[in-house]
């Protein structure tokens, strides 16, 4: 799989179906959170069973080998210790309920032999946290669920954080918690295999829209900055009251009884930015929140978050967003398939095999990938987005 540098997002037309399955190794800390697991697994099942080839395969990995137990109390046991040397493309760090506790110089010796072996490594949950601990996020961009923002900011100044539901940034990505998993995994298929694969995954899960990396968090200001900044905390509650009928800057200054200089040197400080950028991407965030989930007309959309004129709404939309406004509202009910082309294909000999009941050779290890794609053989689903 291809990794793409942060601010570009290339999407192929066409995939060798005889290509080497990609595979990735889900590295489990103690107290793992299931749905983040599942959110990032259950894509790449589905991405087989409607290409009905093993584009993926995956194995849940351990220090020897031992069960672990997720957040909800199921106890889980791994696929294979993580020191059996499979040939893994990708490794992703699963973690959960205070994963900085759970992981030890073990995991950090591994995760660093697998950078240096130049594995793409991953993060879902808190995993970014041990990714951190084992210095393998500095200078790279990268996410986390928004309630160890600031502490791992605070313990880890290298790691560029950010607020957005996943990051790729060259050979890492790391994602927030819940469901988040599951718009970074159809993102990277949708770049790797086509949009079509990634929208039908989608369809199958009733999942109405896919995410990108322009996505935020919903993080409260308040778990970014502690209780420590209450009149930075002042203002931007001012400015998200005030979306339609902005307020200057010097009004804001004075309701928090502070000079305009000092206001900026906050915004600076702490969000790293001016308090103008800010105010704007305010603005710019709910105008897209009511494209996708609103009648409202552009023009509507560019009057209730404060822009003069549509042109300059639609000029800050694209710089911040990267399209249009217009094309924003379009891909939310233009970017799927209408109708998926169904075609046979025959399996490959593995899978036939594993459909018929024979034993896999004794030196080849069957991943879950395979036996489920052998389970979905007769899914009325079953390769019926077609690659090409």
């Amino acid at each position: 799989m291809s990794f793409t540098p942060k601010g570009a997002a290339p999407l192929s037309k066409s995939v060798n179906l005889a290509k080497k399955p990609v595979t990735i190794g889900f590295l489990l800390m103690n107290n793992f959170t299931l749905i983040s697991l599942a959110s990032a697994i259950e894509p790449l099942r589905m991405a087989n069973q409607l290409s009905g080839s093993e584009l993926y395969q995956w194995f849940t990995l351990t220090p020897g080998g031992h069960q672990v137990q997720a957040s909800d109390g199921l106890t889980v046991t791994p696929d294979t210790p993580m020191e059996e040397m499979l040939a893994l493309d990708i490794v992703i760090v699963c973690g959960g309920y205070a994963a900085q506790h759970s992981a030890s110089r073990e995991h950090f010796a591994w995760l660093q032999q697998q950078a240096r072996l130049h594995r793409k490594l991953g993060a879902i949950c808190t995993g970014s946290w041990v990714l951190a601990q084992a210095g393998l996020l500095d200078h790279y961009e990268a996410s986390i669920h928004w309630e160890c923002i600031a502490s791992l900011k605070e313990a880890f100044p290298k790691v560029e954080l950010s607020s957005r539901l996943f990051s790729i940034d060259r050979d890492r990505m790391t994602s927030s918690g819940g469901t988040a998993p599951l718009d970074m995994m159809l993102n990277l298929i949708a770049r790797e295999h086509g949009k079509d694969l990634s929208a039908g995954i989608s369809d199958m899960f009733i999942y109405d829209r896919v995410r990108n990396e322009q996505d935020q968090q919903r993080v409260p200001l308040k778990h970014v900055l502690g209780s420590t900044q209450p009149k930075l905390l002042e203002i931007v509650a001012l400015m998200e009251s005030n979306l339609e009928e902005l307020l200057t800057l010097d009004e804001l200054a004075s309701y928090a009884s502070l000079s305009r200089r000092q206001l900026e040197r906050l915004f600076q400080k702490y969000l790293s930015c001016s308090p103008s950028r800010y105010y704007l991407k305010l603005r710019l965030v709910r105008a897209r929140q009511l494209l996708k989930q609103s009648g409202l007309s552009i023009i509507e959309v560019a009057s209730a978050c404060g822009f003069a004129s549509t042109p300059h709404f639609s000029k800050c939309y694209r710089e911040y967003f990267g399209l249009p406004p217009r094309e924003e509202r379009l891909g939310m009910t233009n970017h799927r398939p209408l109708n998926p082309v169904l075609h046979s294909q025959k399996l490959p000999p593995e899978l036939a095999a594993g459909a018929t009941g024979q034993p896999p050779a004794p030196e080849v290890r069957v991943s879950a990938a395979m036996k489920a794609l052998a389970q979905a053989r007769d899914e009325p689903t079953f390769a019926s987005i077609l690659l090409h």
